[in-house]
């Protein structure tokens, strides 16, 4: 069973590429027709001004007409990719994929996020000597291959003139430390993801099959479990890897942005002064959707145009990356062709969840009202403002058995995205307040916030709050969420001794229908999208002590503590 299993699986990659090849992919994105044969020149070396050599393979249409260019840098191997570059390299484009440094064919030491600018901008001067570069440039990549395209944005050659960054921002502190949390899951399985990626391209076949047979089995996910559970955290590379990462070891003792661990890695400042066309491309449920619109927001500020796409996807699935070839060509033929034909007249397109519908508008977020829903005893959400007196709700958090994640921007394949809350809601460490069915359509369209005053027997806490949308069998399914971690001097100190907090609960676009209600879930974690809050305030990565807190949420006149949503 175990060996038909595997075999199918490889018959499916193969089908899958072999379908690329044969257009069929194409057809179903609508894509314009192939056009050439291309031919592939690998392993040519680019000389970087250290003297370190990096390796990339050639894309080449076979044409004498002068076409434009299109760069990929990755750090998971060239040959993972082929079957997207093959899709622009038949449509008329020069593409080069390098694997960035101490990647696989690529010399020197991978120290990820430091040498993309440098390394990215040597390999733009040596287009500038090739023949058959015609002087015009565009950047493709989803996640890492995304980030090294804003490493190059900042004072870029005029030739750069397109660029299309999906599901990433130009840094990568405030992804790895989202709300002010640990980002678990992202970290852990990010240096899973290398290490096995690695792993896998390197091997002979039968020792790919052992590993796709080990993936197909669960081991894999059963060793990532036991490193989100693990403590301390610093020790989770070992547990997931077998051997110290120092990357993870770095990111874990530098918990501040101001670190110039960080500000060697952040390219935000290259956004506002970018002179290429941007086309920004998110998720609804992706972990660097925060930084997506906020990219957006920057750049619109500074007076540009971008187009923005944000579906309904979250980080580990494939549709983005079909739906990057797709837009990215359209981008692409509008600005290094000229040829706007396929260039959709609105610059922002949202897919509105619930609906199941695609909307285009002119710019994020559209106009809205913010309407506030309070909460209520009774496990009630109201639009009419408390009159009592005095209402609070209690429960216990004990991170010895964490409050679960479910749903949502995980990075996992299978765990992550919209998913049935139920048995979360079910657990004693869970508050959820709910409204009556609704009486008419509401779309809520927008940034989501919770004002929420609490109290802790913890000065160090956390508090966690997720939108749902309840249809009318009772089925619970996760729309957005976020997380405020508390510490001394954070939070709004009241006159009875409480906080007021503001949790900022992500962005959306969701309609709720007649008849659903919506229920906002509180709890103290979502383990392991955010570390576990051990309660004791000790260092991140070396903490293994734990306490259990006690934790009050108000709902009264004095404490009007009220979901806050964009209604459109």
């Amino acid at each position: 069973m175990i060996s038909l299993a595997v075999l199918t699986l490889l018959g499916l990659s193969v089908c899958v590429a072999y379908l690329f090849r044969r257009s069929l992919i194409a057809l179903i994105l609508k894509l314009p027709s192939r056009s050439h044969d291309v031919k592939v020149t690998k392993n040519i070396q680019i000389n970087m001004p250290d003297g370190i050599r990096l390796f990339c393979d050639h894309y080449a249409p076979e044409s004498d007409d002068n076409l434009p260019t299109i760069l990929i840098r990755t750090p998971y191997g060239r040959s993972t990719i082929s079957v997207f570059v093959r899709c622009f390299a038949e449509r008329g484009y020069h593409v080069i994929v390098q694997d960035v440094r101490g990647r696989f064919d690529s010399e020197g030491e991978y120290d990820p996020f430091v040498n993309e600018a440098a390394d990215g901008k040597a390999t733009l001067a040596w287009f500038a000597e090739r023949k058959w570069f015609n002087g015009a440039l565009g950047t493709w990549g989803l996640s890492y291959l995304g980030y090294v395209q804003w490493a190059i944005a900042a004072d870029a050659p005029p030739f750069l003139k397109a660029m299309m960054p999906i599901m990433v921002g130009p840094q990568v502190f405030t992804s790895t430390y989202p709300d002010g949390a640990f980002g678990l899951c992202l970290r852990v399985s990010s240096t899973y993801g290398v290490y096995f990626k690695t792993q896998f391209l390197e091997q002979p076949i039968g020792k790919k099959i052992s590993l796709l047979a080990s993936m197909f089995l669960g081991r894999e996910a059963r060793k990532l479990k036991e490193a989100f559970d693990h403590l301390p955290i610093e020790e989770a590379d070992v547990v997931v890897t077998g051997k110290r990462d120092p990357f993870f070891r770095n990111i874990l003792v530098h918990t501040h942005a101001e670190d110039a661990f960080w500000k060697s890695r952040d390219h935000t400042a290259a956004v506002s002064g970018v002179n290429a066309a941007v086309h920004l491309m998110g998720g609804w449920y992706d972990l660097y959707l925060r930084e997506v619109l906020d990219t957006y927001s920057t750049l619109r500020t500074g007076g540009k145009n971008p187009y923005l796409t944000v579906g309904p996807w979250h980080h580990a699935q494939l549709r983005p990356n079909l739906e990057g070839v797709q837009s990215g060509l359209s981008w692409f033929d509008a600005h290094l062709k000229s040829d706007c034909s396929r260039l959709r007249e609105k610059p922002v397109r949202i897919y509105v969840m619930g609906l199941n519908e695609w909307r285009e508008v002119e710019k994020w977020p559209p106009p809205a009202l913010e309407t506030s829903f309070f909460l209520y005893p009774e496990a009630r959400l109201m639009s009419e403002a408390p009159m009592l007196d005095s209402s609070m709700d209690r429960y216990l958090y004990d991170p010895a058995d964490p409050t679960p994640a479910i749903g949502g921007a995980l990075l996992d394949r299978k765990g992550a995205g919209p998913k049935d809350n139920r048995l979360l809601e079910a657990r004693h460490d869970v508050l959820c307040y709910t409204t009556p069915p609704l009486e008419n359509d509401v779309e809520v369209i927008g940034p989501v916030r919770l004002a929420l005053f609490v109290r802790s027997t913890l000065a160090h806490t956390d508090f966690f709050a997720r939108l749902c949308r309840v249809d009318t069998k009772g089925y619970s399914v996760n729309v957005c969420d976020g997380l405020f971690r508390i510490e001394p001097g954070k939070g709004e100190l009241q006159p009875d001794g409480s906080l007021r907090i503001e949790v900022d609960m992500w962005a959306t676009a969701y309609g709720f229908q007649n008849g659903h209600r919506l229920r906002l879930q509180i709890s103290s974690g979502a383990h392991p999208r955010w570390n576990r809050n051990l309660g004791t305030g000790a260092p991140l990565g070396a903490g293994t002590n734990m306490e259990v807190a006690e934790q009050v949420i108000y709902h009264d006149a004095k404490h009007p503590s009220a979901l806050i949503l964009p209604i459109t």
